[in-house]
């Protein structure tokens, strides 16, 4: 039963919220206790708003994840946990992801708990409705993303750039399509109908849009890394040197979905890719010498 309650909130999934983390990394805040302590705080309320959202997907979903070869074997859709186990959890995640943000330092912890609200109402409309609607599924996945980036830089006081905001929509939206290709593949393959808005996407549809979305974030990025603001505040001219890891993981990722067909849970790739890891290792390790060294 344990496992079952574990398995609904998905700990696993809570690497996604590392996002929250990324303001403080650029605003060469990590040697910053105090900033690391805030941090922390809305990383671990975003887990547990995060996990409220998986119970409401799961609920919503039971009759969908049935029908799916993987998700078939989630605690409700295998009748592990009765749905009124997973409403009683989901109430519990939520009150924890208040109360944890509630321990921000002065009105930070109001700010933060508007983004919390905002991520929350998007995803209750997101499960309920919206990602029943091609497209605007996808979208409304990436937002989610820049609003944990958001409620780093707010819980840290950091301000945010634009490149990075935008660069944050577009890897998450590069994602989300990458993730969708999966249930593309297996209703083009195996007739299995994961989400209704499947049929509104095909396997060449879905090719183009990642070829076009990894190669926007390239040159979005190459634009970031050569841009006299950032150089400048930086202060080191060959930022652009960092773009070669950039290119290396989309160019990566697109092999993984398109190649090896295993891009159903980005998650479970960018944990157990080594390539992908080293790319990642590398890019940050570059911004390290650059900001701290």
């Amino acid at each position: 039963m344990v496992g079952s309650f574990i398995s609904l909130i998905r700990p696993f999934q809570w690497v996604k919220n590392v996002f929250v983390l990324v303001p403080l990394f650029f605003g060469g805040q990590l040697l910053n206790g105090v900033s690391w302590e805030e941090a922390l705080i809305t990383f671990a309320a975003f887990c547990f708003m995060a996990s409220a959202v998986y119970c409401l997907n799961d609920l919503c979903d039971i009759k969908a994840d049935r029908r799916h070869p993987g998700k078939c074997s989630r605690p409700l859709a295998s009748g592990r946990l009765k749905p009124a186990n997973a409403v009683v959890l989901m109430l519990l995640m939520v009150l924890l992801s208040f109360a944890v943000n509630f321990s921000l330092n002065g009105d930070r912890a109001g700010k933060v708990a508007v983004v919390l609200l905002v991520y929350m109402a998007l995803n209750v409309a997101y499960c309920c409705k919206l990602k029943h609607y091609a497209i605007v599924d996808v979208f409304i996945i990436a937002l989610g993303f820049v609003l944990r980036l958001v409620a780093g830089g707010v819980a840290c006081d950091i301000w945010l750039s634009p490149w990075i905001v935008l660069m944050t929509f577009l890897i998450a939206l590069f994602l989300a399509f990458a993730k969708r290709r999966d249930d593309v593949v297996l209703y083009e393959d195996d007739r299995i109908v994961t989400r209704k808005n499947v049929i509104r996407y095909n396997l060449p549809f879905m090719n183009q849009t990642l070829g076009l979305l990894g190669a926007i974030t390239i040159v979005c990025y190459i634009m970031y890394s050569v841009s006299p603001e950032v150089t400048a505040r930086f202060n080191h001219e060959y930022v652009y040197a960092t773009s070669i890891f950039v290119l290396a993981a989309i160019l990566r990722y697109l092999q993984v979905t398109m190649v090896d067909l295993r891009s159903g849970n980005p998650t479970t790739v960018l944990l157990h890719d080594r390539f992908i890891q080293l790319c990642v290792v590398l890019w940050m390790a570059y911004f390290f010498v650059i900001l701290y060294v």
